[in-house]
């Protein structure tokens, strides 16, 4: 059981309720929605400023694999349910990715038109609050319900703010894959309970990951039960069909926030949950769920060469990165865990360029088909440039965000099957192919017979903060892996694929 260090004021509680309440107010309180942009902004960004104080104040990084900031309050006594919060170094640093994209959607986002902008922003700062609870969740029960809550905001950015007719059918289908791995997790989540520790803190994670009071073959679907409710939000290889949809229809500030935080959500489920609760099914799981992401890296890398729309082009990248994500969660080698969970932030940040720079440009050239394009780099050079640069960031250049945990990644994969990541390096190679095509084809060439306005003040400020990011976190990513370390060690242990191992 990890040793939990209480907070010495309720910051989660505050930052969650903070989101919320802000939320409602867009809502319910007409006279705020003719000020929605200034006041959503300000919000996110005083969430922000809070949960830096928490972190200054109340987290120790040398004790970073220990549960710190917790609370906890009584929910549903009757099934040991509570409201319990509480952070490790991962958990840190996926909040700290989350409240520093959602002001800089809330910032980017001009699609919606100013009738329409106060319910977008309210979705976008309700989502807030679900992300930083389910991050900072300790109670399987709570993970599970905000983990199902989430659908609701992201089905109606899609479905009421999509660029067209088909967003419908997008929201649809996100919401279907959506439901149908949740309800699968559910059958999980009430045989975790019915063969835990049961008593007070019957759904406390730590609690569960002493072990479940079942057989090894019932543990093993116990656990592909979360597995797959994590990989549909993940998301792999071959149940992440809903993404490319979903990415196309949705306004740019609504695929940054999926694709860039909530998709995490199935990576970190694999780590939190899957790992501690289920490590011999992990074990045993291993291989084939590595031989899985080996051809999601493929996979997704391949139709993002063949895709003919931007917007779809940048999901199966993701697709491809989520591969190099759970090649490195399922390895057993803690450099690789370390490495997949500094590429859940570096992702994050590196994908928000993209979509918000597609986004942009759609909005000058009215399309994201590549067709539509060619010589933009003439029209619009800070768009160029500021593309070329996520998505070297993205095919990890050395000094860009991408570069260090993909490299940590392939490394500490190569350690335990050698194989594996020497499969991993093609994908690496395919990743310079879907990003420079493209490039070439949407911005090289005569400069074609269009006048475009470039970045304005507000998307400068928008794509300069993320540029800064992918170069913090590439040049000196030191002060995330310092809080990811210890985590990385204590969760790769539950994983062994060495020679002879019973785990």
């Amino acid at each position: 059981m990890h040793t939990v260090s209480e907070a010495s004021f309720p910051w989660l509680t505050t930052i969650i309720l903070l989101a919320a309440a802000g939320a409602l107010a867009l809502w319910l309180i007409k006279p705020l929605r003719k000020f929605a942009r200034p006041l959503a902004l300000g919000l996110s960004v005083v969430v922000a400023a809070l949960y830096v104080v928490a972190l200054v104040t109340e987290f120790d990084v040398a004790n970073a694999g220990t549960i710190q900031v917790a609370e906890n309050y009584s929910w549903i006594p009757q099934l040991g349910v509570s409201l319990a919060w509480g952070i490790n170094g991962m958990g840190a640093v996926m909040i700290a990715l989350s409240v520093f994209l959602v002001p800089v959607v809330i910032l980017a986002s001009s699609e919606i038109d100013d009738e329409r902008i106060h319910g977008y922003l309210a979705w976008v700062l309700a989502l807030e609050a679900i992300i930083i609870g389910l991050f900072a969740a300790r109670d399987l029960f709570v993970f599970y319900v905000l983990f199902e809550l989430m659908i609701i905001p992201i089905f109606f950015m899609i479905g009421r703010y999509g660029k067209s007719e088909n967003r419908r059918r997008a929201a649809m289908k996100f919401l279907i894959y959506s439901l149908l791995g949740g309800l699968i997790m559910l059958v999980g989540v009430i045989a975790v309970y019915a063969y835990g520790p049961g008593g007070a803190g019957g759904f406390m994670i730590d609690n569960l990951a002493t072990g479940l009071q079942i057989s090894e073959s019932a543990q093993m679907w116990v656990f592909l039960a979360f597995f797959i409710a994590f990989a549909i939000k993940a998301p792999m290889w071959p149940v992440h069909t809903w993404l490319p949809d979903a990415t196309e229809e949705a306004p740019a500030g609504t695929s940054t926030l999926l694709v860039g935080i909530l998709d995490k959500m199935g990576t970190f489920g694999m780590i939190a949950i899957c790992l501690p609760i289920f490590p011999q099914a992990s074990t045993t799981a291993a291989p084939v769920i590595m031989v899985l992401a080996l051809v999601s890296i493929i996979w997704g890398a391949l139709m993002a060469i063949a895709s003919k729309n931007l917007m779809r082009l940048v999901a199966y990248t993701s697709v491809s990165h989520f591969g190099f994500m759970v090649l490195g969660i399922f390895s057993g080698s803690t450099t690789a865990m370390a490495g997949a969970i500094l590429y859940m932030v570096a992702h994050g940040v590196g994908t928000a360029a993209l979509f918000l720079v597609v986004g942009f440009l759609g909005q000058r050239g009215k399309s994201h088909m590549i067709a539509d394009y060619g010589g933009w780099q003439r029209v619009t050079p800070l768009i160029a440039g500021a593309f070329l640069i996520a998505g070297l960031a993205t095919i990890a250049l050395p000094g860009l965000s991408g570069f260090i945990p993909e490299f940590m990644v392939l490394m500490g994969t190569f350690k335990v099957r050698p194989v594996f990541a020497l499969v991993a390096v093609i994908g690496v190679v395919l990743a310079a192919l879907y990003i420079l095509l493209p490039y070439q084809r949407v911005f090289t060439g005569p400069k074609p017979d269009v006048e475009a306005k470039d970045l304005d003040g507000r998307e400068k400020v928008v794509v300069g903060v993320l540029i800064a990011a992918m170069l913090g976190l590439g040049i000196y990513p030191a002060p995330a892996l310092e809080a990811i370390n210890p985590v990385a060690e204590q969760y790769a242990s539950y994983v062994d694929l060495s020679e002879g191992s019973n785990k």
